[in-house]
């Protein structure tokens, strides 16, 4: 390993990078687990709840089936990228090759692309 400080800057850049990925991804799983409940089938019986409750029970359990999508998403979206810092492609759009800002990074450090290519989806 070049023993430059460049070299060692962005070591450490892509370690903040991949510390942060791995925190957001406990965190995921930590909200995934606390919302089990709320994605259980609905018992459908009519001598235990009436008809708006079933309602309401069925609008809960349906957002957080939502939210689960979302976090998967998430989920894969944290897992690519840290597949990027290992193969070195981190901070890089995946569409046009140019580098991410770093302000980008930070504040999502899941994204793939640039502002500009995201713009254009």
């Amino acid at each position: 390993m070049c023993r430059c400080c460049w070299c060692v800057d962005v070591a450490l850049d892509l370690d903040l990078f991949r510390e942060k990925l791995l925190l957001l991804k406990q965190m995921l799983l930590a909200r995934e687990e606390m919302s089990k409940e709320g994605r259980a089938p609905v018992t459908l019986e009519q001598d235990s709840v009436g008809r708006l409750s079933r309602i309401d029970a069925m609008q809960v359990q349906a957002m957080a089936l939502a939210q689960q999508r979302r976090r998967e998403s998430e989920r894969a979206a944290i897992d690519a990228a840290l597949r990027r810092i290992e193969e070195g492609e981190f901070g890089y759009c995946i569409t046009c090759g140019e580098e991410i800002a770093e302000a980008r990074l930070f504040n999502l450090p899941s994204v793939a692309s640039c502002i500009e290519c995201a713009r254009q989806k």
